[in-house]
């Protein structure tokens, strides 16, 4: 498995945790207070914003709790799922420029028991009062390399992912995805193949089921699979492709940058039929057999990597009847967030915007299913 090369890490925000930690730091900020003044007065107030003294970064958040109990009570737009709850308690771990902000929680799988950490994003639409009845897609994030005890397109916001979007939100080229970005692996030693090998911990019950409740419970989200997609890199894509072929009925699209096509973690030793069980391949080839349902597969490839040869193979072996594939040749582009953020902006996200729902403010009709 391609591993991903994180070059970043210079974006990256370290993520305070658990929950209570906003709360700690509201007993500090007498304290800070105090030394920001004191930095002020010796070397003005850009020393003090230099050692973050003012920033916000590990206070609570809450995503869309202003209006969605009134909009509870009320009717409710056809096909849209109000969060469930339990509430997670958030910490803010960056801000955008557009004041959109990434928060961190930490999640325990109740189907997997896995325990691991999360990272959300809302565009700025998910709090305007006008789609308080709507629900919005979900774009389920998964990192490559060791995806353990972070996930870099919610540490690393310079990566651009949250930018793609919201430029692309502006320019009438993508939906106003929630992007919802797990752990996937379980600890720093292994690559799980994003899948339950038995014997070890749950990560594929973890992507596939405990993510999804996870989301449903804070958000509001679409009852059907229209509303609810993947996307990942190098190992994440395997994990994100894999997802979506083998669960069709819940996932209906997937962008997959610089990916492979079968598992080969070691931990499987030889065991072949849970390996085919879930092999993209394999599952493919069931879906075209079963007719369907419908699922939307696009694949990442940078020019300056490997891996293009296998993507058009796959296409060309798998891309028929049920399995809709396309590929997004990224000129100059290497295996790395940055590289697949680019392809993303110059199609992959208007791409897979065409076949998701969209939300729809409370004057307009209830989103068609595509």
């Amino acid at each position: 498995m391609l591993q991903e090369q994180q070059r970043d890490a210079g974006h990256s925000t370290d993520v305070r945790h658990p929950a209570t930690e906003g709360r700690r730091r509201l007993g500090r900020r007498p304290v800070l207070i105090g030394a920001c003044l004191a930095l002020a007065l010796a070397g003005g107030v850009g020393a003090a914003y230099a050692f973050g003294l003012f920033s916000d970064i590990g206070d609570p958040v809450s995503f869309g709790e202003s209006h969605e109990p009134a909009a509870a009570t009320g009717d409710v737009t056809p096909g849209v799922r109000m969060p469930t709850g339990p509430r997670a308690s958030f910490v803010r771990s960056s801000r955008l420029p557009d004041g959109t902000q990434i928060a961190q929680t930490t999640v325990t799988g109740a189907k997997s028991g896995f325990k691991g950490d999360v990272w959300v994003w809302a565009p700025k639409e998910y709090d305007d009062p006008r789609y308080a009845k709507s629900a919005f897609p979900v774009l389920i994030s998964l990192p490559g390399g060791r995806g353990y005890p972070k996930n870099y397109w919610g540490t690393g916001p310079g990566l651009g992912l949250q930018q793609a979007v919201t430029d692309g939100v502006k320019a009438g080229t993508s939906l106003p995805f929630i992007l919802v970005m797990p752990v996937i692996n379980a600890d720093t030693k292994h690559h799980f193949d994003g899948s339950d090998i038995p014997g070890r911990p749950k990560m594929g019950t973890w992507m596939a089921e405990d993510i999804p409740d996870f989301t449903r419970a804070n958000f509001r989200t679409f009852d059907s699979r229209d509303g609810w997609a993947f996307m990942g890199s190098s190992s994440g894509g395997f994990g994100a492709l894999k997802h979506v072929l083998k669960f069709p009925d819940r996932f209906k699209a997937v962008i997959a940058s610089g990916v492979d096509m079968v598992p080969d973690s070691p931990l499987w030793k030889g065991n072949k039929p849970a390996m085919d069980a879930n092999n993209p391949e394999k599952l493919a080839a069931k879906l075209i057999k079963e007719g369907g349902p419908d699922v939307y597969v696009n694949f990442q490839i940078g020019t300056k990597e490997s891996g293009r040869a296998t993507a058009e193979k796959f296409m060309k072996t798998y891309g028929k009847g049920p399995v809709h594939t396309r590929l997004q040749v990224i000129q100059d582009g290497e295996h790395n967030g940055k590289s697949y953020v680019r392809g993303m902006k110059e199609g992959s996200l208007a791409w897979i915007s065409k076949v998701m729902a969209a939300p729809t403010p409370s004057s307009v009709g209830a989103p068609e299913a595509r």
